[in-house]
C-alpha cells in the first residue's frame, strides 16, 4: 500500500547549495576581489591596456561577479535564469576574446587557451540542459565550468608575470 507523504520524498535532492558550491561561490568573490584590486592599482597603465583585454577583462567580471549570486542563492526561478543567460553570454565572450589574447606568449597561445576551448564547447551545454531541465547535469557541469574555467584560470592570471599579477603584487 502506497502512503501519501504530502512533500518531498526523502530521495528528492536539494536545490540549496551544498558545501562545494559554497566554496566555489566563495572561491568566485576573492578572485573579483583580487581582480578589481589589481586593476585599481594598476590605473597608471590602463592607456597601455589593449582594447580586447578590456572587453576580456569586463566579460570575466561580468561572469565572477554573477556566480557567487546564482550559486547561493533560489535556483530555476526566473531572475536565476536571466541572470544564467547573462552569465552563459558573459562566459562565452570571454573564451572567444580570450583567444585574441596573446601578448604573453610571444603571440601563439598558452595552456590557458585550452580552457577557452573548452568553455566555448560546454557552456552551451550547461545552457542547453538548464532549458532541458536535466538539474543534476546542469549542476554538474555549472560546478566544472566554476572550477575550470573561473577558478584555475582566474589564478593563472596573477603569476608568471601577467599583468593582473604585476599590479596586484606591485
Amino acid at each position: 500500500m502506497a502512503t501519501i507523504t504530502g512533500g518531498k520524498s526523502p530521495a528528492a535532492k536539494s536545490r540549496a547549495p551544498d558545501g562545494f558550491e559554497k566554496f566555489l561561490a566563495v572561491g568566485a568573490g576573492i578572485l573579483l576581489v583580487c581582480v578589481v584590486v589589481a586593476l585599481l592599482k594598476g590605473q597608471a597603465y590602463w592607456g597601455r591596456i589593449p582594447p580586447n583585454l578590456w572587453v576580456h577583462l569586463g566579460t570575466m567580471i561580468t561572469a565572477l561577479a554573477l556566480t557567487p549570486v546564482m550559486l547561493l542563492r533560489r535556483r530555476g526561478d526566473r531572475p536565476h535564469r536571466v541572470m544564467g543567460t547573462i552569465w552563459v553570454g558573459a562566459m562565452i565572450a570571454t573564451a572567444l576574446v580570450s583567444l585574441t589574447v596573446r601578448q604573453v606568449n610571444n603571440g601563439g597561445f598558452s595552456f590557458i587557451h585550452i580552457l577557452s576551448a573548452w568553455t566555448l564547447l560546454h557552456v552551451p551545454i550547461i545552457w542547453w540542459t538548464a532549458r532541458t531541465h536535466r538539474v543534476d547535469q546542469h549542476r554538474g557541469s555549472v560546478r566544472g565550468m566554476v572550477f575550470g574555467a573561473l577558478l584555475i584560470a582566474g589564478f593563472f592570471t596573477f603569476p608568471f608575470n601577467r599583468m593582473l599579477g604585476q599590479f596586484l603584487f606591485s
